[in-house]
């Protein structure tokens, strides 16, 4: 770090330069463990490993006592940055021009990471470890891939070790323009699957010694189109369901294919539930099928449900925060794709809030530095805040 740069820009850069694309660690949690640990934090880093998954390393981390027991969230993994050659600056050299710090991960998420941390460690300096509650960090290293050793298995692993949470803000890139615009209090859930129909495999020219399975799929996949699931309410936009690719593995003009396959993806608001959406897709399919079709459908295991938080405390005091920090009185959003924040609000109340999202999963991903110190600002004000109300939670 030097005299020139905050703290939030000096830990953002140095996580930048981390080539943490999942699931590599990178360097990002030996950064943020030396980090933490000079500044009193009980620093622990685990692996979990699965069956056709890759290893990931976590990271978490935590200071105080007792309760109420508050805890940030977020991931140092980032996706690849594709050709480095299109990048103005390098991703993963934390450049840093004309007030804006450059670097595969600056707002998603190192850089929310960074504003937190450059928050929680100005806290603690300010009024000690003995301020009334907890503060924790979780932070996986598998958000961005298979979300299968990360986020899920540390929440039962802190569980397992005795550790209960009154209330989480994960720092995902939350804001579509400006910071200040939004903060997330819900999600849609997710739902996967894979429609295949067989057929019989044969020439173009004689039709009659095949079944072309095509024709079957178009069918079914138009009859999902089709579905109009619900008009949306108060809380959540409309489920909605899209069709994401169609296959048959078949690169010549003269043969019929064997096999036809689609996948959709659906997401749903609290209207539905995972169980009640299946069954929905299911009598559709079945509904349009035609008589004889040889078809088959596989729902991803990987599905969530929708959730909101209603949590008056969590929610208002960040909304203070927002605003006495940006002058913007935050929407209070459920739109978007899907966060870990759908396995956090199993243990505990969750919201999210971050940076500007314009820049992420692009060339040259990129966040002002002001917006950095702006973000760190304000979530130093919420702890502030949330740890003078303790004795109301």
């Amino acid at each position: 770090m030097t005299d020139q740069l905050s703290s939030a820009t000096a830990i953002a850069r140095d996580l930048i330069r981390c080539p943490s694309v999942t699931p590599a660690e990178g360097g990002a949690l030996v950064t943020l463990e030396t980090l933490l640990k000079a500044s009193g934090f009980r620093v622990e880093r685990i692996v979990f490993a699965d069956e056709g998954t890759p290893d990931v390393e976590n990271l978490f981390a935590s200071i105080g006592s007792g309760r109420p027991h508050f805890v940030f969230a977020g991931h140092t993994d980032v996706v690849p940055p594709g050709n480095e050659g299109d990048w103005a600056h390098g991703p993963f050299e934390g450049t840093i021009a004309d007030g804006v710090l450059y670097g595969r991960g600056a707002v998603d998420m190192k850089g929310g990471i960074a504003s937190f941390a450059a928050a929680a460690l100005d806290f603690v300096k300010e009024r000690g470890t003995n301020f009334g509650g907890t503060i924790s960090f979780l932070i996986t290293g598998d958000e961005e891939g298979p979300a299968v050793n990360g986020t899920v298995k540390l929440l039962e692993w802190a569980e397992a070790n005795g550790e209960k949470f009154d209330a989480c803000i994960v720092g995902e890139p939350t804001n579509p323009d400006r910071l200040g615009d939004a903060i997330k209090v819900g999600r849609r859930g997710s739902l996967s699957g894979t429609v295949t129909v067989k057929g019989t495999q044969g020439h173009v020219a004689y039709p009659h010694l095949a079944d072309n399975p095509i024709p079957g799929l178009l069918k079914l996949m138009a009859a999902l189109d089709a579905l109009v699931l619900d008009r949306g309410n108060d809380r959540f936009q409309p489920s909605n369901l899209e069709i994401v690719t169609v296959d048959v593995g078949n690169p010549a003009f003269n043969v019929i294919p064997a096999r036809a396959e689609a996948r959709f993806n659906i997401r749903f608001n609290d209207e539905w539930t995972i169980e009640t959406l299946r069954a929905k897709i299911l009598e559709t399919l079945e509904a349009a099928a035609p008589e004889g079709l040889g078809w088959s459908i596989e729902f991803k295991r990987d599905a969530s449900e929708s959730f909101l938080t209603r949590d008056d405390t969590l929610i208002e005091t960040l909304k203070a925060a927002v605003e006495a920090a940006t002058g913007r009185a935050p929407e209070l959003s459920t739109g978007g794709g899907t966060s870990d924040a759908r396995f956090i609000k199993n243990y505990c109340p969750v919201v999210e809030f971050g940076l500007v999202g314009q820049t992420m999963h692009k060339v040259d991903e990129c966040v002002a530095i002001d917006d950095l110190d702006r973000l760190a600002a304000i979530y130093r004000r919420f702890l502030e805040r949330y740890f003078s109300n303790a004795g109301t939670l």
